[in-house]
């Protein structure tokens, strides 16, 4: 496919009396494209979460990533080092997942404003984004849900009792899971546990597992970067999202 041009900028999603920092990217020239939400990593919208971004919008859609830490952190962004790592997960323990989905229904009330897009929203998040990606998959906009390596899914729910497994039957439209068989954070087990909770509610559905990779394995700035495994899951979610949000 050839890829298009696009332009990006910093912008504003208003939610009650929240001003929620976002990185946006479009296409450039006439039509109108659907809409993607990207949730970031621990590490906030950094240069890599940008770059997912505009890689989207260079496939055709109006992409957007809201900064999920805004409450706490506003700004944030950071690398990957031990200290990095820590200072990321500080700000993730004060998250709630009320809020997390009323930010992502704001990102999306966002993108279907816009002149150029369509009613068709997708979602893409990768770590702690890839379980946001699965919490707020119940949203009624969202036609189809790419979640990519979201550690805790089975076993938590941010700032609540349960877990976000639990919510699973909520969930109305496409969900694509994406895991690595070397992941620490994320065993098999709760990997099986996610994909008998999706075929026992009949959630429209595709479990991935990569043989061999790790945690953040499509971050090719991460070590655990695993280009033969990022390449497949690429692949995969441009067809999920050609699929459901380009019809």
């Amino acid at each position: 496919m050839t890829l298009l041009e696009f332009r990006s900028k910093n912008v504003e999603i208003v939610n009650g009396n929240l001003q929620i920092d976002a990185y946006l990217a479009q296409p450039v020239g006439d039509g109108k494209f659907p809409g993607i939400v990207v949730f970031q990593e621990i590490f906030g919208v950094n240069a890599h979460i940008r770059e997912i971004v505009d890689r989207i919008a260079q496939q055709g859609y109006v992409a957007i990533a809201p900064a999920l830490y805004q409450r706490t952190a506003p700004g944030f962004e950071t690398g990957y080092t031990d200290a990095d790592f820590k200072l990321g997960r500080s700000y993730k323990a004060q998250t709630k997942a009320s809020e997390l989905r009323s930010d992502t229904q704001a990102a999306i009330d966002y993108l279907k404003a816009m002149p150029n897009t369509t009613s068709a929203i997708g979602t893409i998040g990768f770590c702690f984004g890839g379980h946001v990606a699965y919490l707020v998959a119940t949203l009624p906009d969202i036609k189809a849900t790419a979640s990519c390596y979201g550690a805790g899914i089975a076993t938590s729910c941010p700032g609540e009792e349960g877990t976000t497994l639990d919510r699973t039957s909520e969930i109305g439209e496409t969900l694509y899971g994406f895991f690595g068989t070397a992941d620490p954070l994320i065993p098999l087990e709760q990997v099986d546990r996610i994909e008998a909770e999706l075929k026992k509610h009949n959630i429209p559905h595709q479990i991935f597992r990569y043989e061999g990779a790790d945690h953040g394995f499509m971050c090719d700035r991460r070590s655990s970067y695993n280009p033969t495994a990022a390449a497949d899951a690429w692949q995969q979610i441009w067809q999920l999202f050609e699929s459901t949000l380009k019809v």
